[in-house]
């Protein structure tokens, strides 16, 4: 495939390193991250007492042109330095205002603001963050749909094509990979539990699924065989981006 994308989870750690070495093997760079953001829709019973969701929604922001890399820095720097302490780097979605030029951006799959207000049966609250999302984003706006046969996703993709259809918003495929191959399910399962201190056997704790690995450009072809259009957004989404991270002296 030509060209390929790596969203660090709260973060750009791996840009610069990323870049370069895929840019050695003729690979066209894609950057982004996944970032935390609080809506301040919740209502105080899905709140903590500090204030924050219990669990926050993340966007996917991509870097489509240095203007956008620009700003996805600054946006990544005050998740950071805002942050209330201990909670993980987020913003409000206020202070995205301004520092959207040259960003793609996508709903978030299943952890996405939209997703998990669907989950949730809060559908007015899903349309109201999909219509603020748009009015940041604009046409850089992606609604994204994965499919690793959880049931969530199962549930909300009906939704989330009516509520692309209905806006004119495109709609893109992506696969959330954690691992190579899907063989490498079980060692990957092991070490999600020894992070969290859990025991492999527990039903109750983060698990992921056989699906979530690397899949080939034709693997995703055929998942996707009745979604074409999501597909062709991947190379869509791909021909809009034209940046690299920069390399730099030290500050």
């Amino acid at each position: 495939q030509p060209a390929l994308a790596i969203t660090d989870t709260g973060n750009l750690f791996c840009a610069l390193e990323f870049s370069e070495k895929a840019i050695e093997k003729g690979l066209q760079p894609i950057i982004g991250c996944q970032m935390a953001v609080d809506f301040g829709d919740d209502g105080p019973d899905r709140r903590r007492p500090g204030g924050l969701p219990s669990a926050l929604p993340s966007v996917v922001l991509i870097a489509a042109t240095a203007e956008g890399f620009a700003n996805l820095t600054v946006l990544m720097s005050r998740s950071f330095l805002e942050s209330e302490p201990g909670a993980p780097a987020n913003l409000p979605i206020g202070r995205f205002e301004g520092l959207t030029g040259g960003i793609i951006a996508l709903t978030g799959g299943p952890g996405g603001p939209v997703d998990k207000a669907i989950s949730a049966g809060l559908m007015p609250q899903a349309e109201n963050r999909l219509a603020l999302l748009e009015e940041l984003f604009g046409d850089r706006l992606y609604v994204e749909l994965q499919r690793h046969g959880t049931p969530e996703e199962v549930m909300v993709e009906p939704h989330l094509v009516e509520f692309a259809y209905a806006r004119g918003l495109p709609l893109v495929a992506t696969n959330e990979c954690y691992f190579p191959t899907r063989a490498d399910y079980e060692a990957h399962d092991a070490l999600i539990a020894i992070s969290e201190g859990r025991m492999v056997a527990e039903d109750d704790r983060r698990r992921l699924t056989e699906e979530h690995y690397f899949k080939s450009r034709a693997e995703m072809q055929t998942l996707f065989a009745d979604l074409p259009e999501a597909l062709e957004n991947t190379i869509e989404i791909a021909r809009r981006c034209t940046v690299r991270a920069p390399k730099r002296k030290p500050l």
